[in-house]
């Protein structure tokens, strides 16, 4: 028995088959490249999307998308896509904007159609305020494309700061990246690097070869451990493209959508009233005894998790995201564990950076301060202490969000005026009674106040022990700034999480107003 004819197919089913196809193909020959990045342990650009989003979650924007350059053997090489994979979804059930640059098309260099792709989605997430995470393996600028490719790195950069303050702005970098590559991701608020995989340099090992004599490789130039220890670019190096994923997810988690709504608040199970006994003796009696500031916090926080930001530059602050009765909270601490705690030029950066963050997006802030001044020395000044130590004594003052400080030991010089005191604008400032708030320790304070005295004393030492515990019995306790009104409480330790949510929950009603102006002029 004969089959049957098949009717000829309708104009739409013919449509609809040619759409198939091309979208085959498209994604066919996308395929064959991922194929060979995953022989070499790398993601392709939509893997790394979907590894991020909610499973089923991304609607892909400009699929067929194609250059428009002439030249160099560029017509023939019409790529689906253009080497970028952009759209939007969701992560924990919450819309986000999010692009990839594909490395397997034009190595993931940026043209005129790659920036378009871009700026849709950039101008889609700022109309309706939500965070924009860029995924970044790319070559730069199109060299086939010349100044189209710069104009459209420019208009990348435009967006970015448009959107700086109002959406949150994440970056991973999973590739190498150079050039116009990295400015983009230096705009935005928090940059993943993938370990051993992900590179940013302005210019290449190659380049710096020819022009200076200098060999380098891509690791020592720009790898993660260069921009995450000592540069200061980044903020997180996890340690696969999995991990990078889960680490973006969890950042999220903090963070309002934009700067019109509340950071998210989660229900806890750990009571608010809860008291830490260990945090009775967490500070050490010996002054000059360090202790990791980081597990304070963690004691204090709901469920005693500490999301910790820049973990590996400048250690001697520590600043990170927690939540206080289901509250999000940004969190900066002095570190006795490194350089005793002393503000140095690249803690005043980090710092200050993430309190204008935690202040644009509505994220109130609780410092721990243990600090004995800024740190001294030639390197310091030339650097310019002077100038970058402002940036955090700035940020302090503008920010208009809940302040709350908990002074825990020391508290000694400048360092008293930057580190959010009353004086600040902070609304509830606490203090242990092991708290040092003084001009500077008692031991240096006696040698300057009384050296004439201690020069000529029959029993030097013996002297100087005595004027010590004077001077320690007078300034170096909390009283006589509580006494002042500069501390509202001195409080036992254990009672430290109970005081600083009973703080959180009235600052939630907060409102301040400045005077008009367009911004002001922070010393950059």
């Amino acid at each position: 028995m004969e089959a049957p004819e098949r009717a000829p197919a309708s104009v739409s089913e013919q449509k609809i088959n040619q759409y198939r196809k091309r979208r085959y193909q498209a994604l066919h020959s996308e395929n064959e490249a991922a194929n060979k990045r995953r022989a070499r342990g790398l993601s392709s650009a939509r893997e790394r999307i979907e590894m991020l989003l909610d499973e089923s979650t991304f609607v892909e924007l400009d699929l067929f998308a194609t250059h428009r350059a002439y030249g160099f053997g560029m017509e023939e090489r019409k790529i689906a896509g253009d080497g970028m994979v952009a759209g939007f979804g969701e992560i924990d059930r919450r819309p986000v904007a999010v692009y990839a640059y594909d490395a397997t098309a034009f190595g993931g260099s940026l043209g005129e159609v790659t920036a378009e792709k871009v700026v849709k989605v950039q101008e889609l997430a700022l109309r309706n305020r939500v965070p924009i995470i860029g995924i970044n393996d790319s070559g730069g600028a199109r060299i086939q494309e010349g100044v189209v490719a710069l104009a459209g790195y420019a208009d990348i950069f435009y967006r970015n700061v448009q959107s700086s303050g109002v959406i949150p702005q994440i970056s991973v970098i999973a590739g190498p990246c150079t050039g116009g590559a990295v400015y983009s991701p230096a705009i935005t608020d928090f940059i993943f690097i993938v370990a051993g995989q992900g590179y940013m340099f302005i210019t290449g090992p190659e380049v710096i070869r020819v022009v200076t004599g200098e060999r380098i490789n891509f690791e020592d130039l720009g790898g993660g451990d260069v921009h995450n220890v000592t540069s200061g670019v980044a903020h997180f190096l996890p340690k696969t493209e999995e991990a990078c994923a889960a680490g973006v997810r969890r950042l999220l988690s903090y963070l309002p959508s934009s700067n019109g709504e509340r950071p998210p608040y989660l229900p806890t199970t750990d009571d608010p009233e809860r008291a830490d006994r260990e945090l009775q003796t967490i500070v050490p009696e010996a002054p000059n005894k360090p202790y990791d500031m980081r597990e304070l916090v963690g004691r204090v926080l709901d469920n005693r998790e500490f999301f910790e930001v820049q973990p590996f530059f400048a250690p001697n602050i520590v600043v990170g995201f927690g939540r206080l009765g289901g509250h999000v909270v940004g969190i900066v601490g002095n570190q006795p564990k490194v350089l005793a705690g002393a503000i140095d030029i690249n803690a005043s950066v980090k710092a200050a950076r993430f309190i204008r963050f935690c202040d644009a997006f509505g994220i109130p802030i609780v410092s721990f301060v243990d600090v004995p001044g800024y740190l001294p020395g030639r390197d310091q000044e030339h650097g310019g202490i002077i100038r970058h130590g402002a940036k955090l004594l700035y940020a302090y003052a503008e920010a208009t969000v809940p302040k709350l400080t908990v002074i825990t030991r020391k508290d000694y010089g400048g360092a008293y005026c930057v580190m959010s005191p009353k004086q600040m604008g902070a609304d509830l400032n606490l203090a242990w009674p092991t708290a040092e708030i003084a001009v500077m320790g008692p031991e240096a304070a006696v040698n300057i106040v009384y050296k004439r005295e201690l020069a000529s004393a029959p029993d030097p030492a013996g002297r100087r022990k005595q004027l010590v515990a004077e001077y320690t019995a007078r300034f170096a306790n909390p009283y006589v700034a509580a006494e002042r009104g500069y501390v509202d409480d001195v409080i036992e330790p254990s009672a430290t999480r109970r005081a600083l949510i009973r703080g959180l929950e009235l600052g939630q009603r907060k409102t301040i107003e400045r005077p008009h102006r367009k911004h002001g002029n922070i010393p950059l």
